[in-house]
């Protein structure tokens, strides 16, 4: 049995055993703090190759790409980026490309960390399996407070 600690420190572990078991291979995403035990698993893991994006807007194009060349990628993206990538989310769906995003924004809401396996792994299933266009939110709550510092 998890204790709550344990719980709350290994979701980043959950999602990156999700991203294992359904072949992803490219991940994108403009660094942050709230993925960033997510973003050290992916850059340390030699199957998967971690592109730093300047906006998550390059993001779209990324998975786009990916998918034409016959890989499975995923978005990792904050809440902020989102909205930034309204227009271009419009390529996804009118070309149907599967893509998984996570972020702090958008469809599924993940609140706590038992959760997260669950969810992850049924938008996982639903992305690659469906070829559909699912977003998986991970709430502040979930992620902790953001760390201002100067």
């Amino acid at each position: 049995m998890h204790s709550p600690a344990d719980i709350a420190t290994s979701w980043p572990d959950a999602i990156y055993a999700h991203f294992r078991r359904i072949g992803v291979r490219q991940v994108g995403y403009v660094p942050d703090a709230g993925h960033s035990q997510l973003i050290t698993l992916c850059q340390g893991d030699p199957q998967i190759v971690d592109v730093v994006l300047t906006t998550e807007e390059e993001g779209v194009g990324l998975v786009a790409g990916a998918a034409l060349g016959g890989q499975r990628a995923a978005l990792l993206m904050q809440s902020s980026g989102v909205g930034n990538c309204i227009n271009m989310f419009s390529l996804l769906r009118n070309c149907g490309f599967e893509v998984l995003r996570l972020s702090g924004f958008l469809t599924y809401r993940i609140e706590t960390a038992e959760d997260v396996d669950e969810i992850v792994g049924a938008g996982c299933d639903m992305a690659f399996n469906g070829s559909l266009q699912v977003a998986v939110l991970l709430s502040q709550r979930l992620i902790g407070p953001k760390q201002w510092t100067r």
